[in-house]
């Protein structure tokens, strides 16, 4: 799913090609990809696009008269940016919705057969706000606001930062570096965190964020992001089960559930210790490494 990284450089490059521009048509492809009905999607045609904000990981164009056109990319949705008669690039099945501007057309597709990506149409700030999670956003907050939101709750310091209701835009990509720049074991519990844990991991996060927001923006430049995807090669960890940490070397480690994986470096972030897979530990029993030497 992309990130806030991913989402801001998705707004970025929004901003440089559609805004001030109207809306010439809006073309549904998809019957599963609208999720609202009131104020009917014809309404938005003709309006002129003034602004790109983000929300959580979602994307919203600000029309006129305080209407938002939300685009949730879920997991596998992405965005493609193509000028007047240029083809699209994918297969037509894969495309839920084409946006068209007077300079070109935003492709809103999915690599996936579940169509989870969704968008949906709401007028006023209140029907926007309503959307939100209420998630803190990490790169606008104190030391202090952190630590309440990370501690509010007695959870795993995985699932804290991934919480959209704690944190706004950390997914399950992001996290797994941001705890790995931190060196802190993902199953930590956040009310066991000492004030040195809270302010490694503030700074980790903070420092994660920014370096990644930086590196897509460069790789992007003044162009459209075609390459969203959560797996990258110069990442620490996620996604890189056993292939060797850029710090110690040790073969990078998964724990597997439902359709994630959370990878972490046994030698950097958990003294050694291999944390229980939820599956593949209770087959093996017994049989289960408890460490990395094993």
């Amino acid at each position: 799913m992309p990130e806030l990284p991913d989402v801001i450089v998705y707004i970025e490059a929004l901003k440089r090609t559609i805004v001030g521009q109207p809306l010439i048509r809006i073309n549904l492809l998809s019957p599963f990809v609208l999720r609202s009905v009131d104020p009917p999607i014809e309404s938005v045609r003709g309006r002129t696009v003034r602004d790109v904000r983000r929300v959580g990981k979602r994307i919203v164009l600000v029309f006129d008269e305080e209407v938002f056109l939300v685009l949730h990319l879920m997991i596998a949705g992405r965005l493609r940016w193509r000028a007047p008669g240029e083809k699209p690039g994918m297969g037509p099945k894969m495309i839920l919705a084409s946006l068209e501007f007077p300079n070109g057309t935003v492709f809103f597709s999915e690599a996936s057969s579940k169509k989870r990506a969704s968008m949906q149409l709401v007028a006023g700030d209140a029907a926007l706000a309503a959307i939100d999670r209420g998630g803190l956003e990490p790169l606008e907050a104190t030391l202090d606001q952190f630590r309440e939101a990370l501690t509010r709750e007695n959870h795993t310091v995985k699932r804290a930062l991934t919480d959209p209701r704690l944190f706004s835009g950390v997914g399950n990509a992001y996290s797994d570096e941001i705890l790995h720049a931190a060196r802190m074991s993902p199953l930590k519990l956040t009310q066991s965190l000492s004030e040195e844990d809270i302010e490694r991991l503030y700074g980790a996060t903070r420092d994660t964020l920014h370096l990644w927001i930086d590196r897509l923006r460069t790789s992007v430049g003044d162009g459209f992001p075609e390459k969203v995807t959560a797996f990258r090669d110069d990442m620490a960890v996620h996604g890189r089960f056993k292939k060797p940490c850029p710090v110690c070397g040790a073969p990078v480690q998964r724990i597997v559930y439902a359709e994630n994986e959370c990878n972490y470096c046994a030698r950097c972030q958990t003294g050694g210790r291999l944390l229980a897979d939820r599956s593949l530990s209770r087959l093996l029993k017994d049989d289960w490494p408890r460490r990395l030497a094993d």
